[in-house]
């Protein structure tokens, strides 16, 4: 277990990318963090995964039915309770790292991906009903999504921007985290207390580019093409935007903010299990361990890593490659920005497609619940 301490000690917080009611009850989440678990990301498919293959919702949901409450209002308190036990969880982590670590993320409705205003609204209210200085708003990087960062920032919350997938996108989410920073500084305002973080979701990428060099190389005229580059893209692509993260956060604009107490925004490497069972278990961590960055890991991935990774830093290595990696690819017809504004497009999509299936499986469990009392 000394391996995700040793990965703090090089510059990278090991975060934990699930929830569970079972591993807030049982202690199971405190054991991760006295084994080196720095934070934890939540998303609607976890807390629906969550919600459906536990019993543990049931008392809760029970005492639910006695109030006139929605099925969102009932969601809300279901996740709501989980996300506040996690909280407490790593308020100790969040002390002593002197705030740099120890958050929890939760998602508002990905409903709300293209409504800047609705984004604004719902991300405030969530902060303020949770209100605890450890939690982290997450908001995805779309082009409504952009003005709604910068607002929330502005007005003091810790933002976790989700869905980015390509350097142009990492590079707006920046823009507008420092542009927040800045009007706040022109008011007056405080900015050693806010923190965010830009989570980068990396194997997708791999997925989308392999299955079109996978088409591309299928048997025609008794040839093959060659699939050299199938999975490179995405680690390519993810050491580009570390750099544009160097880039932007070492620059004397930064310094100045830096100097009347602005965090850093780090980059976030989040979908780091590996999709394809030829690539090792622990690619998207092993090939991404960098100064100021974090990783948030699975289950599965965090427990591969534990027992197999080499910790050393690893995401400045071959950038000389990894931008050949990218050319070639172009090359090949394989435009990666378009296909990272697919991605977005399709992650929101999964995200409200997993919220939608939450809320129908709390509003059958209610009916259910209902059903079973007995009339007097």
């Amino acid at each position: 277990m000394a391996t995700l301490h040793k990965l703090k000690e090089i510059g990278q917080s090991p975060w934990y990318d699930n929830i569970t009611r079972e591993i807030l009850s049982s202690g199971g989440l405190k054991e991760l963090i006295d084994n080196g678990v720095l934070g934890l990301t939540s998303n609607p498919t976890i807390f629906h995964k969550a919600f459906t293959s536990s019993p543990l919702y049931e008392k809760q949901l029970e005492e639910l039915k006695t109030k006139k409450i929605s099925t969102f209002e009932t969601y809300e308190e279901l996740v709501f309770r989980d996300i506040l036990d996690a909280a407490r969880c790593f308020e100790d982590v969040y002390n002593s790292s002197g705030k740099v670590d120890g958050y929890v993320s939760i998602e508002i409705s990905p409903n709300y991906a293209y409504n800047t205003e609705k984004t604004v609204e719902e991300a405030k209210r969530t902060f303020s009903t949770l209100n605890r200085p450890n939690i982290m708003i997450k908001v995805p990087a779309t082009e409504k999504g952009v003005p709604a960062i910068k607002e929330l920032v502005a007005s003091g919350l810790n933002v976790n921007v989700t869905l980015i997938f390509s350097v142009s996108q990492y590079e707006k989410i920046a823009a507008a985290y420092i542009e927040a920073l800045e009007k706040r500084a022109s008011e007056g305002k405080d900015l050693s207390g806010i923190y965010s973080v830009a989570s980068v979701f990396v194997s997708r990428l791999d997925t989308k580019v392999d299955k079109i060099l996978d088409d591309a190389c299928k048997p025609s005229d008794g040839l093959e093409g060659n699939n050299s580059l199938r999975g490179l893209a995405a680690v390519a692509n993810a050491k580009m935007i570390y750099q544009k993260f160097k880039e932007i956060f070492y620059s004397e604009r930064f310094r100045k903010l830096k100097e009347q107490g602005a965090n850093l925004q780090r980059v976030l490497w989040a979908s780091t299990s590996s999709k394809d069972p030829a690539y090792s278990k622990i690619k998207y961590v092993q090939e991404l361990i960098g100064h100021n960055t974090i990783n948030t890991m699975p289950e599965e991935t965090m427990n591969a890593f534990i027992q197999s990774g080499d910790v050393k830093v690893t995401v400045e290595e071959n950038l000389e490659d990894a931008k050949r990696i990218l050319n070639s690819l172009e090359n090949e017809g394989i435009s990666i920005n378009e296909l990272c504004e697919e991605l977005q497009r399709e992650g929101v999509k999964k995200f409200s497609d997993s919220f939608e299936a939450l809320i129908n499986s709390i509003a059958k469990k209610r009916e259910s619940t209902q059903s079973q009392i007995k009339p007097i």
